[in-house]
């Protein structure tokens, strides 16, 4: 069955089309943490990841899996909807809002658990926002350094280093929490 999402976009390329109704059911938790993240608000984060779903929903034709898979790309545009929102409002992003942990420690949980979150949470906060953001590609969108050389406009190299930086620094704020 051809779901009415990608039935237009077989219709107008030779190549396999991306399913992004699909795409759209796996992402799209992960892409509003990111997003999430980067704004440091909660409903700007809602807005954001609601345009960019849009904005790669028009541009799905322009889709190739040559240049990389189907979530970095959708993350390259879910990071350039953020940073359209944070030069619309002229300001860094500051931190309003948590995003929703959907891992947060239950009453039930390990007392140690929950102290480490709460130290991982607040090592975060110490890190610039393109630290935050390297380190919100790499686990909530589970990209690849690769992947994240390509959302980011980097050499692999030059992706891999930078989160190197950022974890050692995130390792480090935990020590010292």
């Amino acid at each position: 069955m051809t779901s009415t999402l990608t039935a237009p976009l077989r219709s107008r390329t030779s190549s396999p089309a991306l399913d992004f109704e699909a795409l759209y059911r796996a992402a799209r938790d992960d892409v509003y943490a990111y997003v999430a993240t980067l704004l440091r608000d909660r409903a700007a984060a809602e807005d954001v990841t609601a345009a960019a779903f849009e904005r790669a929903y028009r541009k799905q034709r322009l889709f190739s899996a040559s240049r990389g898979s189907e979530r970095a790309w959708l993350f390259g545009i879910a990071r350039n909807a953020a940073l359209d929102e944070l030069r619309r409002r002229k300001r860094a992003a500051a931190l309003t809002a948590e995003p929703a942990d959907v891992h947060a420690a239950l009453p039930e949980d390990d007392a140690e658990l929950a102290l480490r979150r709460t130290a991982v949470r607040a090592a975060l906060a110490t890190l610039d926002p393109r630290e935050r953001e390297l380190v919100a590609l790499k686990f909530h969108a589970g990209l690849s350094n690769a992947e994240l050389a390509t959302v980011l406009g980097v050499s692999v190299s030059n992706a891999g280093t930078q989160l190197h930086r950022a974890m050692t620094k995130l390792r480090e704020a935990v020590e010292h929490a």
